[in-house]
């Protein structure tokens, strides 16, 4: 509330300020107080492009053009020392009146042909230009976005440079209007400085678009439990941690945690505290839809089903495989005829001495590769439910994350897909499911009350209920590599306000191990 309110008064100030501003330039007072035309004007005495105004109607880049004008009005009144425009950028509510109405007159901007300016400045205008206009096309058209794990493959790739179209599904306006251009959440050069400032948000607004995701879209999204991360461990659920150490542990700041190496080795290392990151800054991930608000899903021996029929998956999607071998692969050739890389292969001796390969691929691959005379048997994986039942795993790592759910990634539901508008029977059952729904990402107050026994009341705002309404859309998002993707079988739905945009053409894309794949190279997201 407090920075609306600076906001407000600095707008009171400036729009009670320009009438005589235009008054000294010799234009007329009352078209300091016409909406729009005041803006025209405004730029106008201070030498401006008039379609500058376009500007100032886009959020986020409206804030900065208000405080380029704030300098300007120094300018135009012959106030030009670096001291006044550090002033006018920083305090404008006292100084803008004071340079106004000071017995001062109109000079103008500085003419093109007496500006001494050398080449610093020169650059410091493009560069600030360059700013504006990559920052509206990013926020509003389309912005670059890098695929920096497994979970696609083989429809995505790591590697793969993508262009997301905010226009499919209609851009958000910004939520933290006030960042460092051109960062996510992070400043560069550091692992966890925010490049963006909290105290003053906008709520979220989404502008319209060509449509809404639908079942196959390769969507790009804001994480939904990337609103808290371990600040040393950001590759991870923040949630899932505090299921498997402890709320407390994970929040000290010197508490160690243990950290897989990429030799194998286990390190432990001090968490370094919580970040919390609002919705637009949440990490961003991709997957595919697979179930829109209102479907029922549910997943059988890894076959997916919606409204009560089979999906197929992709052609380039994967599952894991499981190989007993006679002797260990040659890497080099399952990467040379298969496009398998060596990060992507398991393989080890089980307890009982078998050796064993498990490889992620498609399962006309797997059929070929069943062939290789070093292969005993091969089997897809297919794990149970009750799979992570006991104590082997210490916490449930599949969505809902609850006892009462006995589900694995492979025999997963039914579940019915939040849709707007649409309500439900509440009950102590199906409560773990829609529970995050209800109090996180439409923010309400969500108690059980223990008071009732065996009755126990589910309260909502303190009011008791048995049925819920939701508030938005959700989707239901999965990786097409079946069994190497952290997707909503682990942390549940996609609210349509943390949906970024859909995935449309790989612009460039680089194999980490043989370099650049020029066949993709400007080809359609499919």
């Amino acid at each position: 509330m407090v920075p609306y309110l600076f906001l407000l008064a600095y707008l009171v100030v400036l729009f009670a300020s320009l009438w005589k501003l235009f008054q000294k330039a010799g234009k007329p007072a009352w078209a300091a107080f016409v909406p729009v035309y005041n803006i025209i004007v405004w730029l106008k005495i201070s030498g401006k492009p008039w379609w500058w105004v376009v500007l100032f109607a886009v959020p986020g880049v409206n804030l900065l053009m208000f405080i380029i004008m704030n300098v300007n009005i120094s300018i135009v009144l012959g106030e030009r020392s670096f001291k006044e425009h550090v002033l006018m950028t920083f305090l404008p509510w006292w100084k803008v009146p004071q340079t106004v109405f000071a017995q001062n007159t109109y000079v103008g901007p500085i003419p093109a042909e007496k500006r001494k300016r050398g080449m610093l400045g020169q650059w410091g205008d493009a560069i600030l230009f360059a700013v504006i206009v990559a920052t509206v096309f990013r926020t509003y058209t389309f912005e670059a976005f890098t695929i920096p794990t497994p979970s696609m493959e083989k429809s995505l790739l790591v590697g793969d440079y993508l262009f997301v179209s905010k226009l499919s599904y209609g851009p958000r306006l910004p939520m933290t209007p006030i960042t460092f251009p051109f960062t996510h959440h992070t400043l560069p050069f550091t692992a966890s400085t925010p490049s963006f400032v909290s105290w003053f948000s906008q709520p979220y607004r989404r502008l319209p678009g060509f449509g809404t995701p639908q079942r196959g879209d390769a969507v790009v999204f804001n994480f939904p439990e990337g609103d808290a991360v371990v600040a040393n461990f950001q590759n991870q659920s923040y949630y899932q941690l505090v299921r498997q150490y402890g709320r407390a542990k994970v929040m000290n700041p010197d508490a160690a945690l243990p950290e897989q190496q990429p030799d194998g080795r286990t390190m432990m290392k001090p968490t370094g505290g919580i970040l919390t990151r609002p919705i637009d800054k949440q990490e961003n991930y991709i997957k595919r839809c697979v179930a829109i608000a209102g479907d029922s899903i549910r997943v059988t021996h890894g076959q997916l089903y919606v409204n009560g029929q089979p999906q197929g998956l992709a052609s380039t999607g994967q599952f894991m495989y499981e190989f007993v071998l006679k002797q260990p692969f040659n890497e080099e050739r399952l990467k040379e005829r298969f496009d398998i890389s060596a990060s992507d292969i398991q393989q080890g001796t089980t307890q009982d001495g078998t050796l064993m390969a498990w490889i992620p691929t498609s399962q006309s691959v797997a059929v070929q590769l069943e062939k290789f005379d070093v292969v005993v048997s091969m089997t897809r994986q297919d794990h149970e439910m009750g799979f992570y039942d006991g104590d082997r795993y210490g916490v449930r790592p599949i969505f809902p994350n609850n006892d009462n759910f006995h589900w694995s990634e492979d025999n997963f539901g039914p579940l019915w897909i939040p849709k707007a508008g649409s309500s439900i029977p509440l009950t102590l059952e199906n409560l773990p499911l829609y529970e995050r729904a209800i109090r996180v990402y439409e923010g309400h107050d969500l108690k059980v009350d223990p008071s009732a026994g065996s009755g126990r009341q589910i309260l909502i705002d303190g009011s008791p209920v048995t049925s819920y309404t939701f508030e938005q859309d959700y989707y239901w998002l999965m990786g097409d590599n079946r069994h190497r993707s952290q997707d909503s079988r682990f942390w549940g739905f996609v609210p349509f306000d943390h949906v970024v945009g859909k995935a449309v053409l790989v612009w460039f894309t680089k194999d980490p191990d043989t370099g650049i794949r020029w066949k993709r190279l400007f080809t359609l997201v499919r």
